[in-house]
């Protein structure tokens, strides 16, 4: 019998997001035999987690096996995936910190996760972490590859590619193709008939082309349309889904920039100094931006979890659907040799040849059986580039700061934040950083936390 493969997930006790990967997995027939390693810190999330994996292979009626630890090293052993998904700190105390020191300040966010001063922190905290899984890999798996689903990817890419490249990585999320269906719906146009191609940076990719499949085979320029939809006030259409933000944003810099962006409007407002701004009340009303969103999120999902545990601990079944993530059509490709396309967070290597060597780029990638190989996109509209530059900055200075400890450049990077830099002057950034890192004690490295100073007579 041929070799099943082995998939190792860290941070198995965010539930709802291994059943939705697990779920894809399980549902490919490549894949339904694997062996899902489970690893968490949190012996009732991961002990919560095993019994909807196995639900799982139940429901499917699979051969799949279920395996838990709480041991890092031993979870990898024979790996030929590792997904990761965790959330150093969590909600409490991290998250509450990023926003409530901030906003003292009157320094106001939205999401905080992936750029601006709670993005800086939370690389901070999240960076060590996935070295710490790399350098497992290498001893125990060096040839697994590693599927990151962790914020803030692009900083996480980076920091990976820097300090481990030999590791086989790639930094996953579903914004492109989320954003594509958005916008079919906006369109009343089947996604499967929408042809696109996006690239940039994670979170601020571009559709440098969006089109319709006609008739005749002959494909049509939609950008016309969703500016007209836009100006008309049609488009954006609510969404039940997230109604505190209608999506504003993003269509207003479609007019402004000829392109649309892939990631919301609630985290792209706090990646521009446009639209988030001390006395200005209309703009936040205009543009429908939730400010303070991903704290109201994580209340909300903590109050929801509950019900849902119970729910799946006492039916016998769970219902399976497939999601729009990209890790079981990476792992069916790699396994059989069957290629796919995706798109990833991968280091530039002249993807993009107007953005830095060194970053981490999100373009289409090929994949098969030697793995994940990014695509030639050449340069970007120098207004897209001019705009990703002002977000890959805050990104190489984090970096930066982790790969050689030096804690000021932590204050560089936010220095250079747009949206920072448009509401606080340099003063008040400096003592924003300080405040934060005191805040965050023992979940930052020990080389960035503020030190006492000794005054010589």
């Amino acid at each position: 019998m041929a070799r099943q493969p082995r998939i190792t997930f860290i941070g198995a006790g965010s539930t709802v997001f291994m059943k939705n990967i697990i779920g894809d997995v399980l549902q490919r027939p490549s894949l339904a035999g694997a062996t899902i390693a489970l690893m968490d810190i949190n012996p009732q999330r991961l002990e919560e987690s095993e019994v909807v994996a196995g639900k799982l292979a139940k429901t499917l009626g699979v051969g799949a096996k279920v395996e838990t630890y709480s041991d890092q090293r031993r979870a990898l052993e024979g790996a030929d995936f590792v997904v990761v998904a965790f959330q150093i700190g969590g909600y409490e105390p991290c998250t509450v910190t990023d926003f409530e020191v901030p906003r003292k300040y009157g320094l106001r966010q939205t999401i905080a996760d992936t750029l601006g001063v709670g993005g800086i922190m939370r690389g901070l905290r999240t960076v060590p972490h996935l070295w710490s899984i790399c350098e497992d890999m290498l001893q125990i798996c060096p040839d697994a590859i590693l599927l990151q689903y962790v914020n803030p990817m692009a900083i996480n890419t980076w920091a990976i590619a820097e300090k481990y490249p030999a590791i086989r990585q790639v930094g996953l999320c579903h914004s492109v193709q989320g954003t594509a269906w958005e916008l079919a719906r906006d369109l009343d146009i089947p996604v499967e008939d929408i042809r696109y191609r996006a690239a940039g940076i994670n979170h601020m990719a571009f559709y440098l082309k969006f089109e319709h499949r006609e008739k005749d085979g002959s494909y049509r320029n939609l950008y016309p349309d969703l500016v007209r939809g836009y100006r008309e006030g049609r488009f954006p259409k609510p969404s039940h889904w997230n109604p505190r933000c209608p999506n504003k944003v993003r269509y207003e810099m479609l007019t402004r920039l000829g392109y649309f962006v892939t990631e919301s409007s609630e985290h792209f407002a706090e990646y521009t100094p446009y639209f988030i701004k001390e006395g200005r009340p209309d703009l936040i009303e205009k543009f429908g931006i939730p400010l303070d969103e991903y704290p109201k999120r994580c209340v909300e999902q903590v109050a929801r979890w509950k019900g849902i545990a119970d729910s799946y601990r006492e039916a016998e079944t769970i219902e399976v659907e497939p999601s729009r993530e990209y890790a079981s059509s990476i792992m069916n490709s790699v396994w059989t040799g069957e290629p796919s396309v995706i798109y990833g967070n991968v280091r530039n290597k002249g993807c993009i040849t107007s953005l830095p060597e060194n970053c981490a780029v999100e373009v289409p990638c090929l994949v098969d059986a030697s793995g994940i190989q990014p695509t030639h996109i050449g340069a970007l509209p120098p207004q897209l580039t001019a705009l990703i530059r002002t977000n890959i900055n805050v990104q190489e200075l984090t970096v930066s700061a982790l790969m050689t400890e030096n804690r000021e450049h932590l204050y560089h990077a936010a220095m250079m934040d747009p949206h920072t830099a448009a509401e606080l002057d340099l003063d008040q950034i400096w003592s924003l950083v300080d405040d934060l890192l005191g805040a965050h004690g023992d979940w930052i490295p020990a080389w960035s936390r503020p030190r006492k100073r000794s005054w010589v007579a």
